[in-house]
């Protein structure tokens, strides 16, 4: 494609986009069809090959003649052939979207699931002059309690993050000196991954979640399957009210970037008070550089706004918030992909 302006950019700047480009950065029509084309299974009812449309809209519950409106745009754009009138298949590039990919992108964008909280993008006009998340206004209610009231949309949103942690977890194994550390309370932890990747990899070691009433139901399940169901223990809670006391270690790993400043101020202080002059707390986060956000980091950035009304930030940004809960900097450790282990002790003590 030709740019109708200069081919070339200062250095550290983009390029200069053509008006065709901007026009496919501006297409919202695209983006909503591969997500209800996910939400269908369309990819999995193509799976096995070509299939009449009726047959399809019998299968996905949906109304042939827009069904098929929906398919010709998708096959425009790639996803999807129409082998002959009326009859679909799919590509390679579908095969993503199947339930059965190990990327697990389906889930990501299922509507009906985890992918319910990308509609919050409507809302991002009043978050933008507001400041504040649009979730509930665009859902009816806030993330938390859909998850919690919702069983179907709160098991994905658990599964989902099963998968993330299944990533991080050894890396937060490895990156950490857990010698002479008995007891680790992981706070927010959602089912389980850190704890259990965690005590199967230090014997001496047990460990405490600490979720809310219905992860923790499902919390409980994974862990009393797991080799380490004796040395692991649940209790129901939020992190905002006293936690259990005297511990080693107290781990917020993915949890403060969902919540504004002074919410994570007070989750990091109930983590300090519980931990005492001795305990350390263990945050695992996203830092941002001083430098403007890549594309990727802006992204999460902007859907924790619109979404959950957290942030990410830099970690300067973290110290002052630790700061303020009476916990100071000790050590800093890079995770990959993007992510860092950030160690704090009590104010007054040494690192």
């Amino acid at each position: 494609m030709t740019s109708s302006g200069n081919d070339t950019a200062p250095a550290g700047q983009p390029a200069a986009l053509d008006p065709a480009q901007l026009a496919a950065l501006c297409d919202i029509v695209s983006p909503m069809a591969i997500r209800v084309a996910a939400t269908l299974r369309l990819p999995d009812l193509l799976a096995d090959g070509p299939v009449p449309v009726a047959r399809l809209a019998d299968a996905s519950g949906t109304d042939p003649e827009a069904l098929v409106r929906l398919l010709r745009l998708l096959t425009a754009k790639g996803l999807f052939t129409e082998p002959e009138p009326g009859t679909f298949a799919t590509t390679a590039a579908a095969g993503f979207l199947t339930s059965e990919h190990p990327a697990r992108m389906r889930d990501w964008l299922d509507l009906d699931g985890v992918g319910r909280m990308d509609l919050a993008y409507a809302g991002l006009l009043d978050a933008v002059r507001t400041g504040t998340p649009v979730y509930e206004r665009i859902v009816g209610r806030p993330v938390w309690a859909d998850a919690a009231q919702d069983p179907g949309f709160g098991a994905a949103f658990d599964g989902l993050m099963e998968t993330m942690a299944a990533h991080w977890a050894p890396a937060v194994t490895a990156a950490h000196d857990w010698s002479g550390v008995t007891h680790v309370v992981d706070v927010g932890g959602s089912t389980g991954s850190l704890l259990l990747n965690l005590l199967a990899e230090r014997p001496a070691l047990r460990g405490t979640l600490v979720e809310l009433p219905v992860t923790a139901v499902r919390a409980r399940e994974r862990i009393a399957a797991s080799d380490v169901r004796e040395r692991c223990a649940v209790r129901e809670g939020s992190f905002f009210d006293p936690l259990p006391e005297g511990a080693d270690r107290y781990v917020l790993a993915h949890v403060l970037h969902n919540w504004g400043d002074e919410d994570a101020v007070r989750i990091l202080r109930r983590c300090a008070e519980a931990a005492g002059p001795t305990g350390r707390v263990l945050v695992v986060e996203r830092l941002l550089g001083d430098e403007a956000a890549g594309y990727p980091d802006a992204t999460v950035d902007l859907s924790m706004l619109v979404t959950f009304g957290g942030r990410e930030r830099t970690p300067d940004h973290y110290g002052e918030l630790a700061g303020r809960a009476g916990l100071v900097h000790a050590t800093t450790r890079p995770l990959g992909s993007g992510a860092s282990l950030v160690e704090y002790v009590a104010a007054g003590r040494a690192a």
